[in-house]
């Protein structure tokens, strides 16, 4: 059994060519299902041309709001948001 990480890494990469093969299989039959077919072909997606950037919201507790509160704790760890100047805020 692998003992370390890259032990395991080197195990599950000699069967790239396998699982590649597996995964054009499921995309192609016609007897797969086609939740089976868009996953094995959003997976072939993913491994080969890297998965596609996830935009960011802005608005009601949305991933900017997130970031905003993470630099002003980071920033300005003492200061309540009330005591910001408004440069400071956003």
């Amino acid at each position: 059994m692998p003992k370390t990480l890259t032990d395991i890494r080197s195990l599950a990469r000699s069967h790239t060519r396998s699982a590649i093969l597996a995964l054009a299989g499921v995309m192609r039959s016609k007897d797969a299902s086609h939740a089976a077919r868009v996953s094995a072909a959003t997976a072939l997606l993913d491994r080969g041309w890297g998965k596609p950037p996830q935009a960011l919201q802005n608005g009601e507790d949305g991933a900017l709001e997130l970031i905003h509160r993470i630099e002003r704790v980071i920033v300005h760890p003492d200061q309540q948001e009330s005591d910001l100047k408004p440069e400071e805020v956003g």
